[in-house]
């Protein structure tokens, strides 16, 4: 490599150089930047300025800089304005953004029908099933299931008839304000292992599993007798008492025994008696202090839908 004055010019095309000059002839012109490129240039700087006022950018120790730029919402009411952020833009959206404030719209006017014409408008619980499916993803579906069906053993199932509280629009959405509180006492030390097992043999020959006769005779007089007592709760029939919470004896889908997952009848009878020895008890919680008496009708009737309702 060499460097040579020649003007700073190359001698065959006159265009300006650098100066530099390699192997002889090859040399560096020193052509301008197009003037587009550089006003580009300059405007990125000064839109970088610009947005580093306006919004939050730097950072100073344990906080930044927090811009000018600012968002107002409402907070229980009350307007509340703070820095440019995405939550506060998002909570402003939510509230006045056109589809936001179309929602809202929507919802008032489904709330303001009773349900027996919410259940009866198609276009109403198209609505409800848009709407409380999330409400339903973020409150129910942790213990529920997305798609309602529960878990064995758990939680109860919301897509069939058979309900411990009532299927009712009023059962439910009670159910849905105020929470439940289920619990059987268990008969441990009340009991014996025999009579847990005459107990469970006669349930299960209310819903048609073949049980041993003295068996059954001997259960249903504990049932219905004082030793047991279980008629309180389940009635004499075993239909069961929505008041109480008590389920059905004479259908075998019952939430907490998975007699139908059991292998065989004695699996299914020691599955009974062991749950009547140890009893159970199952909270849930109420959401009229989380949700608006207008979110709990939509989940009242879209409950309703799923194919328990009764």
């Amino acid at each position: 490599m060499s460097t040579q004055d020649n003007g700073n010019k190359d001698p065959n095309s006159q265009v300006e150089t650098t100066g530099h000059v390699w192997d002889g002839n090859l040399q560096e012109y020193n052509n301008p930047l197009p003037r587009w490129w550089l006003w580009g240039f300059y405007a990125t700087i000064v839109f970088a300025v610009v947005y580093w006022l306006l919004y939050p950018a730097w950072p100073i120790g344990d906080t930044f800089t927090k811009g000018f730029a600012s968002v107002t919402y409402e907070v229980d009411g009350e307007e509340r304005t703070t820095h440019w952020n995405t939550r506060a833009l998002l909570a402003r959206d939510m509230q006045t953004g056109t589809y936001a404030v179309r929602q809202r719209e929507m919802l008032e006017q489904t709330a303001a029908k009773d349900y027996d014409e919410i259940l009866a408008d198609a276009e109403a619980m198209s609505f409800v099933n848009a709407y409380a499916q999330g409400s339903f993803g973020t409150w129910c579906a942790a213990c529920h299931q997305v798609g309602g069906a529960g878990v064995v053993g758990q939680y109860p199932n919301l897509r069939n008839d058979h309900w411990k509280w009532g299927g009712t629009v009023d059962h439910i959405e009670q159910t849905i304000a105020q929470g439940r509180l289920g619990y059987m006492p268990g008969y441990r030390g009340i009991l014996d292992g025999d009579q847990l097992n005459q107990v469970a043999a006669y349930v299960l020959s209310l819903n048609g599993y073949g049980m041993d006769a003295a068996a059954v005779d001997a259960g249903q007089r504990i049932f219905t007798g004082t030793d047991g007592g279980c008629f309180q709760c389940h009635g004499m029939d075993a239909g069961g008492l929505a008041s109480q919470g008590a389920p059905d004896l004479t259908n075998d889908l019952w939430g907490l025994v998975d007699v139908r997952g059991a292998d065989n009848d004695a699996q299914r009878q020691r599955l009974v008696a062991n749950f009547v020895r140890d009893g159970a008890q199952r909270e849930m919680p109420g959401f009229a202090d989380r949700l608006s008496d207008a979110e709990i009708k939509m989940l009242t009737a879209y409950v309703h839908s799923l194919g328990g309702g009764q």
